[in-house]
């Protein structure tokens, strides 16, 4: 494993199309869980929709950007207030992994690792078609964990919008072009 005290929040690229971020979050696994898994919590710091939990299973994901921090900073042009996303739960081995089809971007993991009292979630957003696409996962996928970590900490988390235009920005600095 690796040193946690110097654990980066910025996605890697594991593969060339492979993007990995990493958040230490405080435990126990069973609510980590519960915030990947539950619509009502994963609304909080992501998108709201029902899980059936089982291998198969359609996941409607509904996004609303604004909803996630108040004030939430100014959503770019282009950008709805909602986007809806038809999903299938790919793998599941609860509490500690649970993948998603992510409609024609590739698919997700999210694997969960117990750390004394705390918990190791990765995140591996797979099959990213191009450094556009890659570039807003980045972004994307760095803010809604900023938000989860300061969700799950009791902390207020910064405007979503805002972060994820400044990330947008360091995000094309780090990934190669």
């Amino acid at each position: 494993m690796n040193d946690l005290s110097t654990l980066d929040t910025y996605g890697v690229l594991s593969e060339p199309d492979t993007l990995k971020m990493t958040r230490l979050l405080p435990g126990p696994i069973e609510r980590v869980w519960a915030y990947l898994t539950e619509s009502d919590l994963r609304q909080q710091w992501l998108a709201s929709g029902q899980m059936e939990m089982k291998v198969g299973a359609p996941v409607e994901l509904v996004w609303r950007n604004d909803e996630l921090t108040n004030p939430p900073g100014e959503r770019p042009a282009g950008f709805p207030e909602e986007h809806r996303m038809q999903s299938q739960i790919t793998d599941l081995d609860p509490p500690r992994k649970l993948s998603i089809s992510w409609a024609g971007s590739g698919d997700v993991s999210f694997e969960l690792e117990t750390v004394g009292n705390r918990v190791l979630l990765t995140v591996t957003h797979r099959s990213i078609a191009d450094r556009a696409t890659m570039l807003m996962f980045g972004a994307g996928w760095h803010m809604h964990l900023d938000i989860l970590a300061a969700r799950a900490n009791g902390t207020e988390p910064q405007p979503f919008w805002d972060g994820w235009n400044r990330l947008m920005k360091d995000y094309d600095q780090r990934l190669p072009a």
